[in-house]
């Protein structure tokens, strides 16, 4: 994984280009759709990584509005929790900014109520969603930096970019809206 990062107000913000399954923390993020049907992208990886346990568990929440967040035991992965995040009601389906900014504040909730320090965020929306990495890293930045601003209790945000352009593009937002430097 390449890896770099700055604090902002305490919170250590990291952007890693690589596997979000691999990485070991509190949670990881699944960008998932309302019906919590784990299939393809960051979804699929999370299944076939961690085991259809996190599948069973999460069915047993579903459907869950864009803009909530539910926790389930994250299998065999090296994370604790999966945050299932839907960024879209049903499975497939093209999205907007909106449903991403929702779905990442929703996931921050998420986290303030397992009282965990350490989260990964794939690019949210930018697989089956369709939305352009920009797009979507603007809109996860902004509500990252609001969570943070209104005194969010995370110690470690980590955004993970599976593709250079997605990776780019986290970085790119990081410092217009923090005034990320190098």
């Amino acid at each position: 994984m390449t890896r770099s990062g700055h604090a902002y107000k305490g919170v250590q913000i990291v952007v890693e280009k690589g596997d979000i399954t691999s990485l070991e923390v509190d949670a990881i993020v699944n960008a998932a759709n309302g019906m919590l049907i784990m299939g393809g992208g960051v979804a699929g990886a999370i299944l076939r990584t961690g085991g259809r346990a996190i599948q069973e568990e999460a069915l047993r929440y579903a459907p869950v509005p864009v803009g909530k967040a539910v926790a389930t035991r994250a299998g065999k992965l090296k994370a604790r929790f999966v945050v299932h995040a839907p960024t879209m009601e049903r499975p497939a389906m093209r999205i907007g900014k909106e449903n991403v900014r929702l779905a990442t504040a929703g996931a921050l909730e998420c986290t303030k109520q397992l009282k965990v320090g350490s989260v990964a965020f794939p690019g949210m929306g930018t697989g089956v969603g369709g939305l352009k990495p920009e797009k979507a890293a603007e809109a996860m930045v902004q509500e990252i930096k609001k969570y943070i601003d209104e005194g969010g209790v995370l110690k470690q945000i980590i955004l993970v970019g599976y593709t250079k352009d997605l990776t780019h593009a986290f970085v790119r937002a990081l410092r217009t809206s923090l005034r990320w430097t190098y």
